[in-house]
């Protein structure tokens, strides 16, 4: 019985993780790294900040 649960478990977390997975790579896709996203912001203010 013991052993069921943690086999259920294990699904339970892989399915979790194949989503998160799904999700982070449809993120990736659509708004681009984390490089992508520094430059994108730094250029979106680029007097902020600086003296």
């Amino acid at each position: 019985m013991v052993a069921n649960i943690v086999v259920r478990l294990i699904h339970q977390a892989s399915y979790l993780l194949d989503r998160q997975i799904a999700h982070l790579e449809k993120a990736f896709v659509e708004e681009g790294g984390l490089r992508e996203r520094m430059t994108r912001a730094r250029l979106k203010e680029p007097n902020k900040g600086r003296s």
